[in-house]
């Protein structure tokens, strides 16, 4: 073969192996996607669903999540939510009210959808419908050290210098990486149409309920002619879940309606220890278990680890040998632990604080102002948990004694 035939043969080599390819459409694969589309790499987003799908989530968008999408999204809101109703298992309610929002409302399928033509825009290819089965990163799919296979359930292999993987805490990727969790709760939802009578008393305003089981709770979200009621407990009571979800909604006196969806998830929280990555394939958002430990909030840590995934990936895609690689990754893991990894660590503390003192949680969110202000705060992203606990001893001091 001439030189110059073997160039082009090299060519078409380079032109069949991806930048980066995503796994999972979620808003943590979508910003991953925009985040290294925008860098000018060849991204492909692959998503086992057809867009658009419907996934079990409250839908709350705090200032974080706010603060993290592409420029110029414009976001789907449902509902602007000015007011909080705290009970504590259906008792001593009270509501706080701001004249500022504190958080929007969206419907995940719009969302997500909205995301996804984001990262499109920015040159990303999506591909539906595709199913993970597994990743090599050595063995006779592999043609190199610089090269990861991603094996499609059909056997299509597809090749890429990058994964990140954001197929759910339950997905391929993070099994590769070895992804370790240490906490997992059940989550049951069901979406009730409601007469416009009902939307209308709930329009602007959210409850939640401290649940009667340790760090179990529920809530109301106003979307529409729709309320979006759910629960939340750690794993390993499902029957007592559903009764408080029952109970709850009885209670709500909603019981009268019918659900147009009732649907049920497990929500997976990482150990510290656990992995980000393992050789040129990082894990972000819920596959790689990060989540609020205390709210169960996801989304923006979705959106936050998945951009910082797409930037780092990019990184690892240009790496010649694995060192290099293996540097990249180890970068996107700091960047993740100073961040997301310091508000996991606080929220830790607050739930164990909240399993054994809800009625004392209750009582300080709703009469004390300064906790008020914090919940306002963290809800419309001008602090963070950790932030708070920082700058405040007396938090430090709450939480250090139930460390003990």
């Amino acid at each position: 073969m001439s030189s110059e035939n073997a160039d082009v043969g090299h060519e078409h080599e380079e032109s069949s192996v991806w930048d980066v390819v995503v796994v999972g459409a979620g808003p943590a694969g979508a910003s991953a996607a925009y985040a290294a589309a925008v860098a000018g790499r060849r991204v492909l987003l692959l998503e086992k669903a057809e867009l658009p799908r419907y996934k079990t989530c409250g839908g709350g968008i705090i200032g974080y999540s706010r603060d993290s999408l592409p420029p110029g999204f414009e976001l789907p809101l449902q509902d602007r939510i000015h007011a909080v109703t705290f009970s504590l298992n259906g008792r001593l309610a009270r509501t706080r009210r701001s004249r500022r929002m504190l958080f929007g409302l969206i419907n995940r399928p719009e969302f997500d959808a909205g995301l996804v033509e984001e990262a499109q825009m920015a040159g990303a290819e999506l591909r539906t419908g595709a199913t993970v089965s597994r990743v090599e990163q050595h063995g006779a799919a592999v043609p190199d050290r610089r090269t990861v296979a991603v094996v499609l359930s059909g056997g299509e292999t597809v090749l890429a210098r990058a994964v990140v993987g954001a197929d759910g805490s339950a997905g391929r990727i993070g099994a590769h990486v070895g992804v370790k969790l240490d906490q997992v709760d059940l989550g049951l939802e069901a979406e009730i149409p409601v007469p416009e009578t009902v939307a209308e008393d709930w329009a602007g305003r959210v409850l939640i309920d401290w649940g009667p089981m340790p760090g179990s709770y529920g809530w109301v979200f106003p979307k529409g002619d729709t309320l979006t009621v759910g629960v939340i407990s750690a794993r390993g009571d499902g029957g007592g879940t559903k009764r408080y979800l029952e109970d709850f909604i009885a209670r709500l006196g909603l019981a009268g309606f019918e659900p147009k969806i009732s649907s049920g998830h497990l929500t997976r929280c990482r150990s510290d220890d656990s992995p980000l990555s393992r050789g040129r394939v990082l894990v972000c958002g819920d596959a790689a278990g990060l989540l609020e430990p205390w709210t169960r909030e996801g989304i923006s840590f979705a959106l936050r680890s998945g951009r910082l995934a797409g930037e780092w990936a990019v990184r690892v895609a240009e790496s010649h040998d694995a060192v290099d690689a293996r540097r990249q990754a180890l970068n996107y893991a700091f960047a993740i632990k100073a961040g997301l990894g310091v508000e996991m660590s606080v929220g830790r503390r607050m739930l164990k604080l909240f399993e054994r003192r809800p009625g004392m949680l209750h009582a300080v969110l709703t009469g004390f102002r300064p906790a008020w202000n914090a919940f306002a705060g963290i809800t419309r992203g001008t602090t963070s948990l950790a932030e708070l606990v920082r700058s405040h001893p007396l938090a430090q001091r709450a939480l250090s004694a139930m460390d003990r």
